[in-house]
């Protein structure tokens, strides 16, 4: 089998003969800071050091392609966050910006915090006035090179290809735009606001998906999609609650992408969504990211056991912990036992929990994904 038909496989929960490895795929299993910087000095390999280390919010640098052969990955990524030319972006120094959708962010060090949420306070009469981006207004030509290195990846290689998500999710930005005390009150309190919010910006979703998945639906694999559904001792919500408030709004959203494509669906969320996964199923996710570790009700054995013949699993690799140490035996052992946790009757694509941090020492990424090209995949069928 190629790298797409064990892709295929695996979605298909059945045994591919090799296993998936994501590096870089999607935005939600890369690099972040100068991670990737380190990777090459490490292998050996030059770069231009004149770099910008403050990329805008929502912005991934992709990875080297040398690092991509190096480790023998399978996946590949292409478009990212599509910002409208007309919104209120607006630059106010090397450190502080208005974003698209109204948010101001100062840059930290390493990642743009939010200091000011534009509808903290509002009320359902202020969203219809408020200034949203227009998506009309995205550049034709920045789809046009999405489309063209698309096509290219789909014509020219076997790779995996993943669309980036173009959009962030309804719940994220809420939290975003009223501030998370603000919004998660009026998840509570003020259903008439949330969901003329939620119906707004998935407006926009819609309009950004015509573009970019009319662009590109053709050329890919599977796409992403991002909204932190929990922490990592629980969910925001209730099921009760995401079933009413926010399952409505990513079924539609994932519905109308299938129109352009027959990609797998992917969804990032970080923290313990276990009580979640079987509205995300029936919302229409088929690829669940990235399997944080962070509890006993996401423990991968657990996870398959409960759901493993009805989603793919993708991620789990701990990046709080076992990459921080320098021990091969204990990265070794944590990869290996993943493996034969998730893999076993297909549903699983190997990548770290979550995108690898500067802390992270580069030796201990080439060594557990060499681990996992060198695992034997279980073949035996559990119970599941």
């Amino acid at each position: 089998m190629n790298r797409r038909e064990n892709f295929q496989n695996a979605l298909q929960h059945e045994n591919p003969d090799r296993l998936i490895l994501d590096l870089g795929g999607n935005p939600l299993s890369s690099m972040e800071g100068r991670s990737m910087y380190s990777m090459l000095d490490f292998l050996g390999y030059s770069y231009d050091e004149n770099i910008d280390d403050a990329l805008l919010f929502g912005a991934v640098r992709r990875i080297d392609e040398r690092i991509l052969t190096y480790l023998d990955i399978d996946t590949r990524s292409v478009g990212y966050i599509l910002k409208p030319r007309k919104s209120q972006f607006k630059k106010l120094s090397d450190t502080i910006y208005i974003d698209e959708w109204g948010i101001q962010r100062k840059y930290t060090g390493m990642y743009w915090d939010i200091v000011d949420s534009p509808l903290e306070g509002a009320e359902v009469e202020d969203l219809d006035a408020f200034e949203w981006p227009v998506p009309e207004s995205l550049d034709m030509k920045e789809l046009d090179d999405i489309q063209r290195r698309a096509k290219y990846l789909f014509e020219q290689t076997d790779y995996v290809i993943c669309a980036e998500h173009p959009i962030y999710g309804v719940f994220e930005l809420g939290c975003w735009m009223c501030g998370f005390e603000d919004f998660l009150i009026k998840t509570i309190q003020d259903h008439a606001f949330v969901h003329r919010f939620f119906e707004i910006v998935l407006s926009y979703q819609k309009k950004v998906i015509d573009a970019y998945y009319g662009a590109i639906g053709p050329y890919i694999h599977y796409t992403s999609s991002g909204d932190d559904f929990a922490t990592q001792a629980s969910s925001f919500l209730s099921p009760q609650m995401f079933r009413e408030l926010i399952k409505p709004y990513l079924k539609e959203r994932i519905a109308y992408t299938k129109k352009y494509t027959n990609a797998a669906f992917l969804h990032h969320s970080c923290g313990n969504v276990f009580a979640l996964i079987p509205e995300l199923i029936e919302a229409g996710v088929e690829i669940l990211n990235p399997i944080q570790p962070v509890s006993s009700d996401m423990a991968p054995d657990n996870l398959k056991r409960n759901y493993g013949n009805q989603i793919c699993f993708h991620g789990g690799l701990d990046t709080q912990k076992v990459l921080l140490y320098n021990d091969k035996n204990l990265i070794r052992d944590e990869v290996e036992n993943l493996i034969h946790a998730l893999a076993p009757n297909g549903g699983y694509i190997f990548a770290a929990a979550h995108n690898i941090q500067e802390d992270v020492n580069p030796k201990n990424v080439v060594y557990a994904f060499q681990t996992a090209r060198n695992c034997k995949l279980p073949k035996n069928i559990i119970s599941i």
